[in-house]
């Protein structure tokens, strides 16, 4: 049974369809790419499936159960969802370990601050920051990290949430080779443990390495979707997505 499906999910922009009455399936443990030419669609099905913004229609059904019809911000978390950012979002004016800790702890931000994190907390942001190569830049503020160190600094962040579906947009974008690896590195670990992925990545290498299912959006629309190799083979996903 699929963790995560959608049925005729539909978000319209001042009459433009960006997501068209769209029907897919996301197998649990898995990872499913999201691929196809700009304007898509691609970032608003993350923003629909995320909460942060509102569909117009359709379903939302998280492992079979619970079926929503709207999945309002704040429940996302609740859900077992999380995502990152093409532009990495972070408390700038946090250190990096702070950065962890905030996300390790049930209150809010500004209570997260001011609590005296205990023995469980500090190793787990430790787990993570290690696991990412930044443990030693954890007194730096977030804002002085080079743009790869902020991408791997969110990825620490959503290993500490310990999610069950993560959405990685474009994950892979401006990274060095190292880094880039250790990315590839986590996405294989957390599939290992079960976690089900949702990657939008225009790599198509990195698309084929990893990905066990892909979709591909045109214009709001499914085009195509199943094995990688196999997508990625037909004339109307290449004459849409590689231009040719």
């Amino acid at each position: 049974m699929p963790i995560l499906q959608t049925k005729q999910l539909y978000k319209h922009f001042d009459g433009v369809k960006a997501v068209d009455r769209l029907s897919l399936s996301f197998a649990k443990g898995k990872i499913t790419s999201v691929i196809g030419p700009n304007g898509s669609g691609k970032s608003t099905l993350i923003n629909l499936l995320t909460g942060f913004i509102p569909f117009d229609a359709g379903e939302v059904i998280i492992a079979g159960k619970e079926t929503l019809t709207a999945i309002p911000p704040y429940d996302a978390k609740e859900l077992g969802i999380t995502r990152t950012f093409q532009d990495v979002r972070l408390f700038e004016q946090m250190p990096v370990l702070d950065n962890i800790l905030v996300v390790l702890t049930e209150r809010g931000v500004f209570g997260a601050l001011f609590e005296k994190h205990g023995t469980l907390h500090l190793a787990k942001a430790e787990e993570v920051l290690k696991r990412v190569g930044l443990w030693e830049k954890r007194h730096q503020l977030a804002k002085n990290l080079s743009y790869g160190q902020r991408k791997l600094l969110e990825i620490a962040r959503v290993l500490a949430m310990n999610p069950d579906i993560i959405f990685f947009d474009e994950p892979f974008a401006g990274l060095f080779p190292e880094m880039l690896k250790v990315v590839v590195s986590v996405m294989q670990e957390l599939k290992a443990q079960g976690k089900t992925q949702i990657l939008v990545e225009h790599n198509m290498e990195l698309i084929r390495e990893l990905s066990d299912h892909l979709i591909v959006l045109d214009s709001g629309e499914l085009l195509a979707e199943g094995v990688p190799s196999e997508v990625l083979a037909k004339r109307e996903v290449i004459e849409a997505y590689l231009g040719e």
